[in-house]
């Protein structure tokens, strides 16, 4: 057994193997995989194999379908046959709503190349003729969906691998994990101890466990899940003998169930509601090649619709049921990539979809430890999406919730119940008493609208402009023509200190750093000159700054700047999380505000535009930005929780006179639209350069140096490929949600990032990447917009529909 490798990869299911080929791919050739028992003993053996492309994040897509191309070539290295069977498949559709899901799952697809087709029910049920045609309105057909062997899949990663110089190590269980001084890691096995650089968690279901030996809590939980296979069907037979064709394989919203051929009969299987958690605390390291025991009167419900739906089941004979273990993350993705705080310990696990995404895990893990970035953009599968607030009951319920709803819609404006409400500020109580419709923000609950007394404090879920519509136009017209209040507790916040925090943070960012008592706004790279965060960072004295940004992708941005902190200890960083709270007000009024609750003098000459004071607000102390996200006349107010209801009433009280109202995220989001102003995860992703996001006025050329320097030059002196623009878009009832793809002259040329309805200048927007030879075609409906299967025209729009000279911030 070796006794040094440069890597150890822990467990041997299809991610685990998928990671090692990756690695021998890239040229690292001494990489090392350890399985405590045979491979695929975890879930792959037991998986239903099904394979597909479609996903709600467009960048998981991409990864998924790199996924399946990648097959064939496995098979060339390895000899070993996937038993890939590529039928295609459909979703079927049984509610206008859920026709409508289609839709945008197809105007995804658009943008990505691939080839998805509307169809009717009478044609899916040409390639599926044991469906009942009344149960159903429409389908979406996918050309690349299909199954294979899970065993055999695995197998030949593993020996594709093997081929490449990579070693596999069966029955040799990991029991401990110990860092080295050096930052290496001592991989003590049951047959001795592996000294590795970098350790790889890929343990499917002993995740957790693997995860604990370096003291982390792993959001994954395990959950039984059922399919059955059927007896031989003479529908089945019948169908390929006329065709010479597999039936495709079946995805059914209404059933919640999906459904394919398995020989000569079929395969069913189910996201159940009443759902069973599996080993909720603990992974029994003795489970191996071992399924669960059946419980058929649990997916009951399920199977009576889908034998209704697909009648020529109810008189098959059920040969199996297999009923087995696999791991999810609360949102259902995977957590890939390095650990914040753990040097060298990187993870890809929580991999529910193996068999579609696999690949693409293995890809970017690989790209990430050899060449230090994933080359894609994989936020949504980012293990630093979660904080500690993501706990073990916690992440429990989160699963349980995401499992039952596995096949439902997620509407756009639908709020999800489980494990809430789990962080809160002081004034939570106070919010729900205005009438606060409460959104999830990371585990923190923020307000999303505010109900007027007589209206249901609820949203009514759609695709389409909802509820809310009128109610949150009040809140941007009561900012926009007098003041509002807003709770923005859910910023992240930084505090950044020590001799050398200066040149730290200049190092890092691409602007230069603020004088005393001033702001700047800055975008941050990696080393390739794409963004990977913007801030807001204040100076509150020589050696101390405050930065702030967003709280989705704090941990995020804490493993980046940790991983650059200056070895002499000369800068300290510290995540202040919800050690602050924040109120911001906003609008022409909002000086008139302030003024009546403070001592201190916040004339425009005294509390000028950008300006950052530490004063009394309310009797509290506090720290004060004179900004806001709305482009409006405002202030960000930061204090301790233990201030919060004072300031807060002290502000609603001093705003009496002018109508003061409170106003939400959405109001808040809507109003930054009509500034053409862009937002992390949306505009502002790991995939765009500073120049293509129209952010270069924030990039600082003249600067000695800062990461990603020489990459934004060259963007600069070339010219980006494609730009951010903002369209004013003709709708109906819908505005656009992300990701719809951008027309011009009859091509898709490129998607749509955010948008919505702006209710002050009254016209629907959105934002998206296009060309940068067509972001100059001003033309009125020049392009189109794709809004639930409708092109809709849009007209680029250069500057901002709402004060387009900015004089409204610095009146």
């Amino acid at each position: 057994m070796k006794t040094h490798t440069q890597v150890v990869v822990i467990g041997g299911g299809v991610v685990g193997c998928s990671v090692l080929y990756h690695l021998t791919k890239l040229g690292w050739t001494d990489v090392t995989l350890v399985e405590r028992d045979e491979l695929t003993s975890g879930s792959s053996w037991h998986a239903a194999g099904g394979f597909h492309t479609l996903n709600g994040d467009p960048n998981v897509a991409q990864l998924q379908s790199y996924t399946v191309d990648l097959y064939e070539e496995l098979e060339e290295i390895s000899g070993q046959s996937c038993g890939l069977h590529l039928t295609g498949g459909v979703m079927l559709a049984d509610t206008p709503e859920r026709m409508d899901f289609l839709r945008l799952a197809q105007a995804k697809g658009r943008y990505l190349g691939m080839e998805l087709e509307l169809i009717s029910v009478a044609e899916a049920k040409t390639m599926f003729p044991i469906l009942d045609e009344k149960h159903f309105i429409g389908a979406l057909w996918d050309p690349i969906e299909g199954h294979l062997d899970p065993s055999g899949t695995t197998h030949a990663y593993a020996k594709a691998a093997r081929v490449n110089g990579a070693t596999v190590y069966r029955h040799t269980k990991v029991e401990e994990l110990v860092q080295t001084q050096d930052g290496a890691w001592d991989v003590i096995t049951n047959k001795g101890t592996i000294r590795a650089e970098h350790v790889v968690n890929a343990g499917g279901l002993w995740a957790r466990e693997c995860g604990r030996m370096v003291g982390l809590e792993l959001p994954v939980l395990a959950m039984e899940h059922m399919y059955l296979l059927t007896d031989e069907m003479p529908e089945v037979t019948a169908h390929n003998a006329a065709t010479g064709k597999e039936l495709i394989g079946v995805l059914d919203f209404g059933g919640e169930i999906y459904t394919r051929q398995e020989g000569k009969g079929m395969l069913l299987g189910t996201y159940e509601q009443n759902c069973r958690p599996w080993s909720p605390r603990q992974t029994p390291w003795d489970f191996g090649h071992e399924l669960l025991a059946p419980d058929l009167d649990r997916i009951a419900p399920e199977l009576e619709v889908g034998f209704e739906h697909f009648p020529a089941l109810q008189s098959a004979g059920i040969k199996q049921i297999i009923n087995g273990p696999f791991t999810f993350a609360p949102d259902g993705n995977p957590l890939v990539g390095p650990v914040r705080g753990l040097r060298n310990y990187w993870v890809a696990c929580g991999v529910m979809a193996g068999f579609s995404q696999g690949g693409g895990v293995g890809l970017t893990l690989a790209n990430w430890l050899v060449n230090g970035d994933p080359g894609y953009d994989i936020w949504g599968m980012d293990v630093a999406r979660y904080g500690n607030w993501a706990t073990l009951s916690y992440t429990n319920a989160k699963v349980q919730e995401n499992y039952r709803r596995r096949f439902r819609i997620r509407f756009p404006n639908e709020e999800l119940p489980a494990a809430r409400p789990h962080q809160t500020t002081p004034l939570y109580d106070r919010m729900l008493a205005q009438g606060a419709v409460m959104g999830d923000s990371w585990g923190l609950e923020t307000p999303l609208w505010f109900a007027p007394e007589g209206t249901e404090a609820k949203d009514v879920v759609s695709f389409r402009r909802s509820n809310d519509f009128e109610h949150i136009g009040n809140e941007c017209r009561a900012v926009r023509e007098s003041v509002g209040i807003t709770e923005i507790a859910n910023f992240a916040k930084y505090e950044v200190t020590g001799s050398g925090a200066e040149d730290y943070l200049s190092h890092l960012m691409t602007n230069t750093m603020p004088k005393i008592g001033r702001i700047i706004l800055t975008p941050m790279l990696n080393e390739n000159g794409k963004l990977i965060g913007d801030f807001t960072i204040a100076r509150a004295d020589e050696d101390r700054f405050f930065m702030f940004g967003s709280s989705q992708a704090e941990i995020y941005h804490l493993r980046w700047f940790e991983q650059h902190l200056p070895q002499d200890g000369s800068v300290q960083i510290r995540a202040i999380n919800l050690g602050w709270v924040g109120l911001s007000i906003a609008g022409p009024n909002a000086r008139k505000v302030l003024e009546k609750v403070t001592g201190e003098d916040v004339s425009n000459e005294a509390f000028r535009f950008m300006d950052f004071h530490e004063m009394d607000v309310a009797n509290a102390p506090c720290k004060v930005n004179r900004i806001s996200y709305t482009g409006d006349l405002g202030y960000e107010i930061w204090m301790a929780p233990e201030y919060e209801r004072q300031v807060y009433e002290a502000l609603m009280n001093a705003g009496a006179e002018f109508d003061i109202r409170n106003f939400g995220m959405r109001a808040l989001l809507a109003m930054r639209l009509e500034k053409n102003f862009g937002t992390w995860f949306r505009e502002f992703r790991p995939i765009y350069g500073p120049y293509e996001a129209d952010l270069g006025r924030f990039v600082k050329l003249s600067k000695e140096s800062f990461i990603g320097k020489n990459a934004a030059q060259s963007e600069h002196d070339q010219g980006p490929n494609r730009l951010r623009v903002s369209f004013v878009v003709e709708t109906g009832d819908a505005d656009v949600m992300g990701d719809e793809p951008i027309w011009h002259a009859d091509k898709v040329i490129g998607w749509v990032t955010s948008g919505g309805y702006a209710h002050f200048v009254a016209r629907s927007l959105a934002q998206g990447y296009v060309p940068a030879e067509l972001a100059k075609n001003l033309d009125e409906g020049a392009f189109e917009i794709e809004i639930l299967g409708e092109r809709r025209k849009a007209t680029i729009n250069p500057d901002p529909l709402f004060d387009p000279g900015a004089d409204r911030m610095r009146m």
